[in-house]
C-alpha cells in the first residue's frame, strides 16, 4: 500500500510553542510527530510513502532520508505554496498503484486500514474517513444524509457529530484535470463540489484521533500518543 502525507504547512497556530522546526516535526512524546505517524503506517502494512513538503522541507528530508521503518520514502517539495490540493496533485505523480491513502501531517488516526482497503476494493470510489467527536466546533461538521456525505458545515457548529478526519483513499488519477502546479485547497476548493457531483464513500473510523495543530491538543498529545510506543520501529 502507498500513502501520501501532506506536510507542507507552516503551522502558524503552533508557532508560539514550536518555533524552530516545521509542524510535522514538532516533538510529541519524546520524538518528532511525523515519526509517530510514519511508524504507525509501517506497522499497518504500508511499504511506500510520498511526503508532500514545503516549509522547512530540508529538516524533514535530512532527518528521514530515503527509508524509514522499512518503508520507501519519496519527497515532493513545492517551490512555492500550492495548498493541500496542489501539493497532493504533484505527489500523486509519484504513486505506482491505482489508489493511495492520504493523511494530514499534523493528524494522527489509528485507522482500520484493512477495512478501508476492503471498501476501496469493493467499490473503487473515493473514500472520506470521518470520526465521531464530542464537539465539532474546531473542525467543522460533515453533512450526512442517508449514509452519504452531501456537504460540509463551517467551523463553529458546536455539539457532537462526524468530522473529516483528514484522511482519504483516492484514485491516483483523481486530480488530473488540475494544472501541474495549480494552487488550490483540496478541502475547500475540491471536496464541496465533489461530494455533490460524485458518489464518494464514507468510512467512519473508531480509532484514536487527534489533530496537533492547536496548542491545547498538542499538549494533550504528549501523553495520549505515548501509549502507541509499541508501534514505534
Amino acid at each position: 500500500m502507498e500513502a501520501v502525507i501532506l506536510a507542507g504547512g507552516k503551522g502558524t497556530r503552533l508557532r508560539e510553542i514550536v518555533r524552530d522546526v516545521p509542524k510535522p516535526m514538532a516533538p510529541v512524546a519524546g520524538r518528532p510527530f511525523l515519526e509517530i505517524l510514519l511508524a504507525s503506517l509501517a506497522y499497518k502494512g504500508f511499504s511506500r510513502v510520498v511526503l508532500s513538503l514545503g516549509y522547512m522541507a530540508e529538516v524533514i528530508v535530512s532527518h528521514f532520508g530515503k527509508r524509514f521503518c522499512g518503508m520507501e520514502l519519496v519527497y515532493e517539495i513545492e517551490e512555492e505554496p500550492l495548498g493541500t490540493g496542489g501539493g497532493l496533485r504533484l505527489s500523486m505523480k509519484h504513486c505506482n498503484a491505482d489508489h493511495v491513502f492520504v493523511f494530514n501531517g499534523d493528524t494522527f488516526i489509528d485507522l482500520e486500514v484493512d477495512a478501508v482497503e476492503e471498501k476501496w476494493e469493493k467499490h473503487h470510489r473515493p473514500i472520506i474517513v470521518a470520526r465521531d467527536v464530542p464537539d465539532t466546533t474546531r473542525y467543522g461538521r460533515l453533512d450526512i444524509r442517508d449514509g452519504r456525505i452531501t456537504g460540509f458545515f463551517e467551523k463553529g457548529k458546536a455539539g457532537p457529530g462526524l468530522v473529516n478526519a483528514g484522511c482519504y483513499v483516492l484514485p491516483t488519477s483523481l486530480l488530473g484535470d488540475f494544472g501541474h502546479a495549480q494552487k488550490f485547497s483540496f478541502e475547500s476548493d475540491f471536496l464541496p463540489n465533489a461530494v455533490t457531483s460524485w458518489h464518494i464513500e464514507l468510512f467512519v473510523s473508531k480509532g484514536y484521533f487527534i489533530d496537533i495543530g492547536v496548542p491545547e491538543d498538542y499538549v494533550r498529545a504528549q501523553k495520549e500518543l505515548a501509549v502507541f510506543e509499541p508501534l514505534f520501529c
